[in-house]
């Protein structure tokens, strides 16, 4: 139990109000899951301040709040206690917890199997002793105090999983901890964002063998060269143990490791005395440091080494640590999605290397990774060089994992064995299109916030059954802002993959080609590309060879139209990388032909007819001698024919007269001797407006993207928009009356004025004039717009809603609450098309 008046003495803290419940179960950081009797703590920190949710905290029945500011809502039957800094004030009442009462505390560190080595060292001790497990998932300072609600005076240890997020750190929670055994697992210097250099990510973690005197005891991974040297260097008074399984010389050492499926055996040696054929049923070598650490800790507990061992024989599985379960046709899931950093995952690969067979096939699925910071994309390239000769096939899902699959075909996988895609659906449908059998292993690893476990519940044999084995079943944030750019682009795959499905419900056999022109409006070309193509679309168009080689460097294989000009010079790169062109007049056509005369194979194009556009196309009356003269080039292979409609959105007449305009200009292909696959005409309103326009193929763009082309032609029930634009609030003033804002003066309050001032410009697409922005939304509210813009900064009106600080979240383009700004009401603010609006926000600000 929680009781608020150790915090208060021990944060030297300040109640607020009166005093209602004292007694709490448990401390809750989120406002949206609160349970009875919790205490919701405010944090201030680097992703945000909580402090502005303490209303919805208390509404949602928060017993008791403790924070820095005072609430501005009604607390009355709540308690609420004020300190300086809350971290360093649970962090404060950690240490008192700890000091009062007699239970010896445990550190686990290191880079992975954390979790696992905690849960093994519990296990052991259990034996004998009452353990708290304080296996929490939270880095940093806070996963002391998180750990001790249920700590009790008949605890005889509690065990800690620690893990610095910035430096110095460590020592702060090892000071409030004192701990009795150390234990460090590894180090991969691949892992830590916040470190400077391995040395300092080093340093951090060694950190633990100073907080230890000659009367207790560090345990150490032996096998581990950084560990191995770490401790060679410490001055600690430690009683040292070391454990291993590569290197003679540990003190407990294992040897003739056989990794199985669904466990792991080995002989062990403990120093004259041999233990032959023991087991545990975990999987992964890796997890086998964890067995060792237990026993070890054991030891320095009195529990002997087959006491241990006959206790870690029903040890259990975590979930989503290497958990096997039972996948659709009976293949076997090997469930990770506990976490995804570097040096885990290539722990679960060296695992997967081990036991396959010639008669199974293996699946390795990859959502993004943990952030590594500048390591993150050496990281995800590593693992996919790794990875190439270990998994037959490769999904991967999201923009830093599809840098491990890229990686993996440079590194000689076939293209064919592997797949990319960026959203949850799409990954359980490439997995279930492999043809899943019973002979099939499907590893499944990515970091929290790539939710892999929603893959593992979709790919489950019996899920009514299973679904309770997975990870993180309450509700989890996974909407940090981890850019270095206080403004960024979200973008729901989901939602494309929803829109493509749609329009091809309703296009039925008509080929889909997907227009990912202009970066896909602006939404990330190979991400929609490949999701189109997941959901549907069999053909991509483009505005540019350029766009298309794109397409192509990224291992997309699908056809892919190019729409408008592209110069001779590119004919051979065209032909190499099997890019169609489109031919728009007859001397281009000859130009063209005369390049692709030195190819081997002919050049593929498609023609396209002007039936009204007034753009480019051949003139309709000109067709037919247009046709002639393409009929005599023998180095064309013409598929395709084509035109565009001027007004499909709001003129039904004019576009009808284009389609039999474009059907009489055509009538005498067959006549010319040429025979095309494909005839197409219909852009995304002219998909909408009839299936008259559709042929045998359509062309929908900004459709794609949950955009109306109009507001003559809504879109299909169902679709919905997939671009929201988001930045934070850097600054909130209050001006007096008669102050002015911003270059030229143009606004001056008139009374006194709040404002918030927002890093977002029209350096990032946020237009400065003619017209720009009427209102942004903050809290849920609509902050005008004022004064002019910058090139990185807005100023908006704020006085009316309450409590606005830096930090906030501010909605450019999408929902915030009840209240939301769509691309198409940007448009009639800056008098021009939605499809402008997202095409012309900058590639500077990060999609995500």
């Amino acid at each position: 139990m929680i009781n608020l008046y150790d915090i208060h003495q021990a944060a030297n803290g300040q109640f607020f109000g009166e005093r209602a419940a004292t007694l709490f179960t448990d401390f809750c950081l989120d406002p949206a899951a609160i349970e009875e009797n919790q205490l919701f703590v405010a944090l201030r920190t680097d992703q945000g301040d909580t402090h502005y949710y303490i209303e919805e905290a208390i509404q949602n029945g928060a017993a008791g709040i403790l924070c820095v500011d005072p609430p501005t809502c009604d607390t009355t039957g709540v308690s609420v206690l004020m300190v300086d800094d809350t971290v360093d004030g649970l962090v404060q009442w950690a240490q008192q917890v700890l000091q009062k009462l007699p239970v010896k505390p445990i550190v686990v560190v290191g880079s992975a199997t954390k979790s696992a080595t905690v849960d093994a060292i519990s296990h052991v001790l259990s034996t004998r002793y009452e353990v708290l497990r304080g296996d929490v998932n939270v880095s940093g300072k806070l996963s002391v105090p998180l750990s001790l609600p249920r700590l009790t005076a008949q605890h005889d240890f509690v065990v800690f999983k620690i893990m610095p997020s910035v430096p110095s750190e460590m020592s702060q929670m090892l000071e409030a901890i004192n701990p009795h055994i150390g234990v460090i697992t590894n180090v991969d210097c691949v892992h830590p964002a916040n470190f400077a250099d391995c040395d300092a990510y080093i340093h951090e973690i060694a950190t633990v063998t100073e907080y230890l005197s000659q009367d207790d005891f560090l345990i150490i991974n032996y096998d581990d060269e950084q560990v191995r040297q770490m401790t060679a260097h410490s001055t600690s008074q430690a009683q040292l143990r070391t454990i291993g399984t590569d290197r003679f010389g540990a003190d407990l050492l294992a040897f003739n490791v056989k990794v199985g499926l669904e466990r792991v055996g080995f002989d062990l040696r403990y120093g004259d005395e041999r233990f032959v054929a023991k087991w545990s049923p975990i999987v992964g070598k890796h997890h086998l440091y964890s067995i060792l650490s237990a026993i070890q800790v054991g030891l320095c507990a009195d529990i002997s080494v087959s006491d241990a061992l006959a206790s870690l024989t029903n040890l259990g599985t975590l979930p989503g640590r290497m958990a096997l379960l039972d996948g659709i046709n009976g293949s076997i899931l090997i469930d990770d999605s506990y976490a995804g950093s570097h040096a885990s995952t290539i722990d679960a690969l060296n695992w997967l290397k081990e036991i396959r067979d010639d008669g199974q096939r293996t699946i390795f699925v990859l959502g993004d990774m943990e952030n590594s910071g500048r390591n993150n994309r050496f990281a995800h390239r590593s693992i996919g060089q790794y990875v190439a000769d270990i998994a037959d096939i490769i999904v991967t899902q999201g923009l830093n994992a599809a840098l491990t699959a890229r990686s993996s075909v440079d590194s000689g996988k076939d293209v064919a064995d592997v797949r990319i895609t960026y959203s949850t659906q799409d990954t359980i449908t490439a997995v279930k299109s492999l043809g899943i059998t019973s002979d099939d292993i499907i590893l499944i690893k990515g970091s929290v916030r790539a939710g892999m476990e929603d893959v593992v519940a979709g790919l489950l044999e019996n899920p009514e059954r299973d679904s309770s084995l997975l990870v993180r079943q309450q509700r989890r944030n996974r909407d940090e802002n981890t850019f270095l750019r206080p403004s960024w682009i979200d973008i729901d795959v989901d939602a494309i993959a929803n829109n493509v499905r749609i329009i091809k419900s309703h296009i039925g056999d008509v080929e889909l080609m997907a227009v990912v022109k202009a970066d896909a409006y602006g939404h990330g070309a190979v991400m929609v590309a490949r999701t189109a193509l997941a959901n549907g679309a069999t053909q991509l168009a483009v505005a540019s060879i350029a766009e298309a080689i794109e397409l192509r460097d990224a291992g997309i294989r699908a056809p892919i139209l190019v729409m408008t000009y592209a110069p001779a010079q590119t004919v051979r790169q065209a032909h190499q990388l099997d890019i169609t062109l489109t031919v728009y007049d007859v001397e281009q056509a000859e130009q063209y032909d005369r390049v692709a005369r030195t190819l081997s194979g002919k050049l593929k194009v498609h023609i396209k007819i002007d039936s009204g556009m007034g753009r480019l196309g051949i003139l309709a009356d000109e067709a037919m001698r247009a046709f002639r003269l393409f009929n005599a080039l023998n180095n064309l292979e013409v598929e395709g024919v084509y035109t565009h409609f001027s007004s499909a959105e709001d003129d039904p007449d004019y576009t009808a007269y284009q389609v039999e305009t474009f059907l009489e200009a055509i009538r005498p292909l067959r006549a010319a001797g040429i025979r095309v696959k494909y005839t197409h005409a219909a852009n995304s309103p002219g998909t909408l407006a009839s299936t008259d326009n559709h042929f045998n193929l359509v062309r929908p763009g900004v459709m794609l993207y949950g955009l109306p082309p109009s507001e003559e032609t809504p879109l299909y029930e169902g679709m919905r928009p997939a671009m929201s634009w988001k930045t934070s609030v850097i600054q909130v003033k209050l001006f007096p009356a008669g102050h002015p804002i911003g270059y030229g003066r143009t606004y001056v309050t008139s009374d006194e004025e709040l404002i918030a001032f927002l890093p977002v410009g029209y350096a990032d697409g946020f237009r400065r004039s003619p017209n720009t922005w009427e209102y942004v939304l903050i809290k849920g509210q609509r902050a005008p717009v004022v004064g002019r813009i910058s090139m990185e900064k807005v100023a908006v009106s704020v006085t009316h809603i309450s409590n606005v600080r830096a930090g906030d979240e501010v909605v450019l383009l999408g929902k915030q609450g009840n209240e939301e700004i769509t691309a198409t009401m940007i448009a009639d603010w800056l008098g021009t098309i939605n499809y402008e609006v997202v095409s012309n926000i900058l590639a500077r600000v990060p999609r995500r």
